[in-house]
């Protein structure tokens, strides 16, 4: 036997039927903040300031970036240094 009941009802309707806690209030305060906070926050969002904090070093992070690449590529294709050494048989 297989019963189907459909029920029509708004979330706040069946919120309370199901005896839960109306957080409408609370949820529009922290939204408020929450808007609050991120309008302040846009005017450290300059541009220049974001480049300067990832790449603190300018160019010598990027060949320091660079390295590290290169450095891994020769460790995944048997370790040949720069120098022309070919990597010892194992």
């Amino acid at each position: 036997m297989k019963v189907t009941i459909d029920v029509d009802l708004t979330p706040e309707e069946a919120r309370r039927l199901m005896g839960l806690p109306d957080l409408e209030a609370m949820q529009q305060r922290l939204l408020a903040q929450l808007e609050k906070q991120m309008a302040s926050n846009l005017s450290y969002m300059d541009p220049e300031m974001l480049v300067k904090t990832i790449l603190p070093v300018g160019a010598q992070g990027l060949e320091q970036f660079q390295n590290l690449l290169w450095g891994m590529a020769r460790s995944a294709t048997g370790g040949a240094a720069k120098s022309g050494k070919k990597p010892k048989p194992e």
